[in-house]
């Protein structure tokens, strides 16, 4: 029998949503103090996740909940870095969502 692994679960700072871990976008506060958007989600440091999702990563910035989560301000080149992945991460759910060309595959 097969073993099943357990998915681990994070939650957004902007909508609070519990959602998988590699579904979410990890933005890291390094030990040096640098603030940085963490694709690989494997850079040491205290670490905040957001939904990929220009409204989320909106509000996470605008409300201050990046900030708190990191407990450093976040630097504009940081800030821009997700608001650019969270609108190339838009597009990609629209463009898969819509292609009709694509099969539709049953889940394993």
């Amino acid at each position: 029998m097969a073993k099943v692994r357990r998915v681990p679960q994070r939650q957004c700072v902007a909508c609070r949503q519990m959602r998988p871990k590699r579904e979410l976008v990890r933005v890291v506060r390094t030990p040096a103090g640098e603030v940085r958007v963490d694709p690989t989600g494997k850079v040491a440091g205290r670490g905040a996740y957001v939904c990929p999702a220009a409204d989320c990563a909106d509000v996470a910035l605008r409300a201050g909940r990046l900030e708190h989560a990191l407990e450093t301000p976040i630097p504009d080149q940081a800030a821009l870095a997700l608001r650019e992945l969270a609108a190339r991460g838009a597009a990609a759910r629209a463009a898969q969502t819509h292609d009709p060309r694509r099969p539709r595959h049953a889940g394993v």
